[in-house]
């Protein structure tokens, strides 16, 4: 195998974890025979989004590809909090009533969100929960927020090159927020993060307004 693709692989089977995980949990909760109508509906229609997400990845691999429509990012980030407290994560969510439409590859974009709400629940390190938080001023801001041991000011800048990790046992691939700030940036947006040592770390997606 050539290192191109045995680094397309690592990219696959790294972008797939979170739709599978979330197929593997709402199997076995619509299976529930108590499940009232609505929560079926609502489960089946998480699931559609996964498969589609799963699809989208194994088919065009490349995160560079974004393809523009327009998107509710309220309903985007409210169904990636769902998937992942499904997977048994506890994750919040904390955004505006009203956030505007905006320009964007909805598949791509829930892979970002993904990505960091599962970095969040692994390096939370606290019974507190994983709060994802939106708000619109002169660009969307989405926030993925845990409140763990936090990063130290020297690693903020590298944590987002391939094969850097945060934190020698958790396990990660390290192409995870490389991955997140690739798709962010194709969308003409940015990716940072805020942090303090011993007080956790926030990561914040910036998207433009207006596309």
């Amino acid at each position: 195998m050539s290192e191109l693709d045995a680094q397309r692989l690592a990219v696959l089977v790294h972008e797939v974890r979170s739709p599978v995980a979330a197929l593997s949990a709402i199997a076995e909760t619509v299976a529930d025979p108590e499940l009232d109508a609505s929560a079926r509906v609502e489960l089946v229609r998480l699931a559609v989004s996964a498969g589609e997400s799963v699809q989208r990845i194994v088919t065009d691999i490349a995160v560079a590809s974004i393809r523009f429509e327009e998107i509710a990012p309220g309903g985007l980030v409210r169904d990636a909090a769902a998937a992942a407290v499904l997977r048994g994560d506890r994750v919040e969510v904390d955004i505006a009533a009203e956030l505007p439409l905006i320009r964007g590859d909805p598949q791509r974009l829930r892979q970002a969100l993904d990505n960091l709400i599962a970095n969040a629940v692994v390096h939370s390190g606290s019974d507190d929960p994983v709060v994802v938080r939106g708000v619109a001023d002169v660009a969307l801001r989405i926030s993925v927020s845990d409140a763990g041991v936090g990063i130290a000011p020297e690693e903020q800048d590298s944590i987002f090159d391939v094969g850097v990790r945060l934190g020698t046992d958790s396990g990660g691939s390290g192409i995870g927020l490389a991955l997140t700030r690739a798709i962010v940036e194709g969308h003409g947006g940015a990716l940072t993060v805020s942090s303090t040592p011993g007080d956790g770390a926030s990561f914040t997606i910036v998207l433009p307004l207006g596309r």
